[in-house]
């Protein structure tokens, strides 16, 4: 890093001062690294392989920002009178900040104070003002004192004559009358000197009223600015307090929405577990109650087969346990369907004595279907055992 200082323009515009007047104070520092150990380190440590620019920047915001803290701490009539002071304190303030990052103040050169509304304008043309009032008094004071002198010398010396020329003629008379006048003239142009000098101050104590008056004006103005503009700040910063009461309550709103939405769907997954549990116990016990039933009906047929001898024979016993309900279907099949009468023939084969009837009863026997038929039409199937329909049946 170089050493060779810097000199950065600051030009700075509308800083508030003490009276709520805002100033425009341009105006230019000298700095460089620091020469001390400790602030060197500090400079090695922030400045190290930085451009001078940005160095120069990073002085320039630091500069900016302390002297606007200075200015807000002093009046005008301070800045503009103790300008040294007024530079001591800039360079304290500007300097300490500027050692946090390895640089010192070198020079401080304030180019000029002036304000938008005239204030200090205003202060300079009172002085003017005055000085110029009391040097016209100061002139008009000695004029009459001169003037005064030359008419009191000129009266002894005219009264002398006239003494002397008491006893003259009326010639000498005369002569003593216009002395006399020109005494009066005298005095007479001494008054005048004197009103013109009043004159000349109440002129220049007029427009010094006036600009004093239109000093007032422009403070009062700019005070009335700087209110509004601390009224604006704080609506602004009432109306931000107010968003953010309204987004918090919007917040806690949201949450507690959230917070409910969460218990509902816990309540209802919940219920759902519940209803779920309750239907795997009811499968459960539905299978368990099917399980027993048929373990039941498993022990009932095999102690039937155990008792009968033989499945075929336990089959067959079933089968007749069935057959009510099996001619119970049938004849449900059958008893919608009209039989206006029953017609037999007989063959006439002369085989017996009983005649038609009789035989067609001991024929009904084989007439009636076999027991597999009767199966197949309730829709059942026998087991293989029970033997199997063959074309002559």
């Amino acid at each position: 890093m170089t050493l060779e200082p810097m000199a950065i323009g600051i030009d700075l515009k509308g800083a508030l001062s003490k009276k709520n007047i805002r100033v425009n104070v341009p105006s230019t520092f000298t700095v460089g690294i620091s020469t001390k150990e400790d602030i060197m380190i500090a400079a090695a440590e922030r400045l190290l392989g930085l451009r001078q620019e940005d160095i120069s920047k990073r002085a320039s915001d630091i500069i900016f920002g302390q002297l606007r803290q200075v200015i807000a701490t002093m009046t005008i009539e301070e800045i503009n009178a103790d300008r040294d002071k007024f530079i001591l304190k800039v360079t304290e303030s500007v300097g300490s900040e500027l050692a946090k990052i390895g640089l010192e103040v070198i020079n401080v050169n304030i180019i000029n104070v002036s304000d938008e509304s005239g204030y200090i304008e205003a202060i300079g043309q009172k002085a003017a003002a005055e000085a110029i009032n009391q040097a016209n008094i100061d002139v008009a004071q000695q004029d009459k004192y001169g003037q005064v002198g030359v008419s009191t010398a000129l009266q002894e010396k005219e009264v002398s004559v006239a003494e002397q020329k008491s006893r003259s003629t009326m010639g000498q008379k005369e002569a003593e009358r216009t002395q006399r006048v020109r005494v009066s003239a005298l005095d007479a142009e001494i008054i005048q000197g004197e009103n013109a000098a009043k004159a000349l101050v109440s002129v220049t104590n007029a427009e010094l009223a006036e600009k004093q008056a239109e000093a007032t004006r422009r403070g009062e103005v700019a005070k009335a600015n700087a209110e509004r503009e601390v009224f604006e700040a704080q609506k602004a910063t009432e109306v931000a307090r107010l968003q953010m009461a309204e987004l918090a309550k919007q917040e806690v709103e949201k949450i507690r929405i959230q917070i409910e939405a969460d218990m509902q769907a816990e309540q209802t997954c919940r219920l759902a577990a519940g209803e779920a549990d309750a239907i795997m116990l009811r499968y459960h016990a539905e299978a368990e109650g099917l399980r027993k039933v048929l373990q039941a009906k498993a022990e009932g047929y095999k102690n039937l087969i155990d008792a009968c001898g033989t499945p075929q024979s336990a089959a067959n016993l079933l089968l007749i346990e069935k057959m009510a309900e099996l001619v119970a279907i049938q004849v449900e099949a059958i008893k919608h369907i009209k039989i206006d009468k029953l017609t037999v023939w007989d063959g006439s084969s002369g085989e017996g004595k009983s005649g038609a009837l009789s035989s067609f009863l001991r024929d009904f026997g084989k007439m009636t279907p076999p027991l597999h038929e009767i199966a197949q039409q309730a829709g059942l199937k026998l087991p293989e055992f029970m033997g199997t329909l063959t074309a002559e049946q």
